[in-house]
């Protein structure tokens, strides 16, 4: 019998990482697990317009995760946010100074736009830079209109705030909260999901997230525990197969054309 200790799901220190994730980033966890999607990935020279049918741009590969990949959804998340060169700009503007930008930068290219991707402790912020926008031009924010802007301007000021709290300030070191239940709940469901897919028993996936002890104490057929890893494991698959799509607030796949094909066994 093979010692589940030794699956590379068991440890649950290789997933701390998720505790920090916002959901565009969370959805691509559940995505590059999908095994149909996996192997679009593996068809992507033949099939290069096969991100849209997961909600992509362009294919992302499965084997980084979301602290490597930089997976271009679409349409936009709302707290995208777009920076444009001002035409009429005040004498006071502020000018676009890209080293200025808090954190850790990547620059892609989706296919249309460069975006800026940049990262700091408890922080991701996704940056669309305008064709003709320069270091030192004065530039406008802008959001998408909509029937109900108030949300997306929430999100745009929220972003918009952890830059600015993050550019004058550096800190040597960084002490956070205890995790709540949420992101906790996301980084329980990702490595049962793991576990599922490397074919794991309900029992052995439970001795991974929560110990031995708790196995010996409360393992039965009407059992919490037991019941709690089933719910995890179902919800892991669900986000799988196409919920993550309301992390990343991408539309529901088209009714009557399912986004993913599943293969059963």
């Amino acid at each position: 019998m093979v010692d589940p200790s030794a699956e590379p799901w068991y440890p649950t220190a290789a997933y701390l990482y998720t505790l920090h994730l916002d959901g565009p980033a969370l959805a691509w966890e559940y995505l590059r697990r999908h095994p149909e999607y996996r192997r679009d990935w593996l068809r992507r020279r033949r099939r290069p317009q096969a991100g849209g049918r997961w909600g992509l741009r362009l294919l992302e590969d499965p084997a980084l995760d979301a602290r490597d990949a930089h997976p271009a959804w679409f349409p936009d998340h709302d707290a995208v946010v777009q920076l444009y060169p001002d035409a009429d700009p005040p004498p006071d503007a502020v000018a676009f100074a890209f080293w200025r930008i808090p954190g850790q930068k990547h620059l892609i290219h989706d296919g249309k736009r460069l975006v800026l991707l940049t990262r700091w402790p408890g922080c991701c912020l996704r940056l669309v830079i305008a064709p003709g926008l320069a270091d030192g031009m004065a530039y406008a924010y802008a959001i998408r209109a909509c029937s109900v802007p108030h949300t997306r301007w929430q999100a745009l000021m929220a972003s918009l705030n952890e830059v600015a709290a993050a550019i004058d300030i550096t800190p040597l070191a960084q002490t956070r909260p205890r995790p709540s239940q949420t992101p906790l709940l996301e980084m329980h469901t990702l490595q049962a999901l793991d576990a599922t897919l490397a074919g794991a028993s309900l029992r052995e996936v439970a001795q991974g997230l929560f110990g031995a002890d708790a196995i010996t104490a409360g393992w039965h057929a009407d059992s919490a525990l037991r019941a709690r890893v089933r719910r995890l494991v179902r919800r892991g698959d669900a986000l799988m197969r196409g919920g993550y799509r309301r992390l990343a607030q991408l539309p529901p796949a088209e009714q009557g054309r399912p986004a993913v094909t599943v293969e059963r066994p």
